[in-house]
């Protein structure tokens, strides 16, 4: 709980300032509410003997007015620094939950990271705004109020003592397990976000399979959780309310008893008792405070360690891995090649001659888990041309995409971009070097220019008008009613599979990589656009370096050189040409000797996506 406490002060850090003017303005309040029972007591005792004095009236409205303004400036300064805490945590959540590493990403519900972003930051505010001021100034008010009323009547006081205990331990046993249905309640709240946002964005493909009761059956049992949570939940408030109100009554109660018989005796006056029974208000009032705070505490902890399971996650570092000036690794080796290995006769002329390649894997090792998807490959792209990745399903050619983008570390080997390991790069550095069309081309809400422009907002007319013919859309953008600023509908519904591809791809071009990665971009475009495509690319290849996954026969026969992946190993480079005669791997997996093909006829695909 003393580490909860501190952990939640450390979110004031920034706001302590208004924390501490908001807690003195209270303390103040709190402060003017414990002398106003002296002057009832003072009005009361006067007119008993006939006269009240006027200034006594007037310095017990003065009181009562000023606590209510101070009481209002304070909640005012609570509430903003609320907002302000909220909004921090916030930032530094969605900030967080964006630079995770993708591994963890792969592994984590979005639903339940939205949630942790929205529902829990909500209760830990709460818990942050209010608690530590409601604390501070109860605690003040009840030993205010103790203080005066053993000076008032000590015997009276043990009785009403007596009465708070009682409900004291009632209310502290229901105290002990708030947190933990708390935590339970947001978890189940969390889950059912995540499957909503689960079958919301595939809500096709649920209907489709008639999987709707299905679906609403998995989210409502989350839902039914958060219900059960939420019951145990109001069967501990159920306590907490009672057991307070008991208290209140009661010790309201015994001092009319017992104070009334003093009273009828001579013992007390009237004014002593009136001042006494406000004074057991204000007793069990701050208690009420103490045990609201505590609750609310008890559930923000639970929110916060939530929260604080997000901060704990690895995320991406911003800066290089290595310290100092970027260094240039030399030139590798000459290795033994594996057995069925083949590579062009022109590509052989040229090694070791010419400018470093644009990217270059060397001795690359990988895997997701504990299995290798990657075994110690080594290939070069060379800063021009068109390089293409073929291979079976499972042979790791969108993990080498995965790589370069630096999504994910080599667990052994090195990849270098010019020369330069990428280690000795920071992230943005890299990623500027290259730029990744990913086949499921996920378009974002917006409008069709936000999508463009999205890797260079402040890029100039001309250039969107380049990309925007290179990619095939100037027709697109011609019949759209609102033009480049016609909304594409949520992950760019309103658009065509083929659209959407295409505009994956001129969002690529767009900031002018080095190295254009993609992952089969001809996959969902017809004859004619996958024809200009292809003509496009070939321009694009003679300015920068084009790495593609290739599953259609024209992008294959486009390319300068193949690389050919199986179980994780390069089995053997060279034209498409070349490999049919010095590859029998490449050749069944080509299907045999492919004749030369015109415009409509079909061949084989080469490979499925890995």
């Amino acid at each position: 709980m003393v580490r909860g406490l501190g952990e939640l002060w450390s979110l004031l850090r920034g706001h302590r300032r208004s924390v501490a003017a908001a807690t003195s303005l209270t303390m103040i309040g709190t402060g003017v509410g414990v002398l106003q029972p002296l002057l009832v007591m003072k009005v009361i005792d006067n007119a008993q003997h006939g006269r009240v004095p006027m200034w006594l009236i007037g310095a017990l409205l003065g009181l009562f007015v000023g606590q209510a303004v101070i009481d209002t400036a304070g909640h005012y300064l609570l509430e903003r620094t609320g907002q302000g805490v909220l909004l921090g945590l916030r930032h530094r959540l969605i900030d967080h939950l964006l630079r995770l590493r993708v591994r963890v990403v792969d592994t984590r519900r979005i639903g339940d990271q939205i949630s942790r972003a929205n529902a829990d930051t909500t209760v830990v505010r709460e818990a942050v705004a209010y608690s530590f001021t409601a604390l501070v100034t109860s605690l003040i008010g009840v030993v205010g109020a103790i203080a005066l009323m053993v000076w008032l009547n000590p015997w009276l006081f043990l009785l009403v003592l007596g009465v708070v205990m009682v409900a004291g331990v009632v209310v502290l046993g229901a105290l002990s397990r708030i947190r933990a249905v708390s935590e339970r309640g947001q978890a189940s709240v969390g889950g059912m976000t995540a499957d909503l946002e689960r079958a919301l964005a595939a809500v096709r493909t649920v209907r489709a399979n008639r999987a709707e009761r299905r679906e609403a059956v998995r989210i409502g049992a989350h839902a039914d959780a958060a219900y059960q949570a939420g019951i145990r939940m109001a069967k501990l408030d159920s306590i907490i309310a009672p057991a307070m109100q008991l208290a209140v009554q009661g010790s309201v109660l015994v001092v009319l008893l017992v104070g009334g018989v003093l009273v009828a005796r001579g013992s007390a006056t009237l004014g002593s008792l009136v001042a006494f029974l406000l004074y057991a208000t204000y007793l069990v009032m701050p208690l009420s405070q103490l045990v609201e705070s505590a609750a609310t505490i008890q559930r923000g902890l639970g929110a916060l360690a939530r929260v604080n399971a997000v901060f704990t996650l690895p995320r991406e570092s911003d800066g290089a891995a290595l310290r100092g000036p970027l260094r240039t690794v030399p030139a590798a080796p000459v290795r033994p090649r594996p057995a069925g290995y083949a590579v062009s006769s022109a590509r052989a002329r040229d090694a070791g001659t010419g400018p470093r390649p644009a990217v270059e894997f060397r001795d690359v090792t990988f895997a997701y888990t504990t299995i290798p998807v990657l075994r110690g490959i080594s290939f070069q792209v060379p800063t021009r041309g068109q390089v293409a990745l073929v291979g079976p399903s499972g042979a790791g050619k969108s993990t080498v995409l995965e790589l370069i983008e630096q999504f994910y570390e080599p667990d052994e080997g090195e990849i270098l971009f010019a020369g330069r390991d990428v280690c000795a790069l920071s992230r943005q550095e890299a990623r500027g070097w290259v730029n990744l069309v990913e086949q499921n081309t996920p378009v974002l809400h917006g409008t069709l220019l936000d999508n463009i422009v999205y890797a260079a907002p402040d890029a100039p007319a001309r250039d969107i008008d380049w990309v925007l013919s290179a990619a095939g859309l100037t027709e697109l953008v011609e019949r759209l009613p609102r033009g480049l600023h016609t909304p594409v509908g949520d992950h760019g519904v309103l658009l065509s599979g083929g659209e959407r591809q295409r505009v994956a791809i001129a969002r690529a071009l767009l900031p002018k990589p080095a190295v254009l990665l993609l992952d089969e971009p001809t996959a969902q475009l017809d004859a004619v656009h996958e024809r200009a495509l292809t003509r496009v690319m070939r321009g694009i290849a003679e300015e920068r370096a084009l790495l593609v996954i290739a599953h259609r026969i024209s992008t294959v026969r486009a390319a300068d050189q193949l690389i050919v992946l199986d179980q994780g190993r390069v089995l053997a480079q060279g034209t498409h040409e070349d490999l049919l005669t010095a590859s029998p791997f490449y050749r069944r997996l080509a299907g045999g000797p492919i004749p030369p093909t015109g415009d409509g006829v079909s061949a084989p695909a080469v490979a499925e996506r890995s």
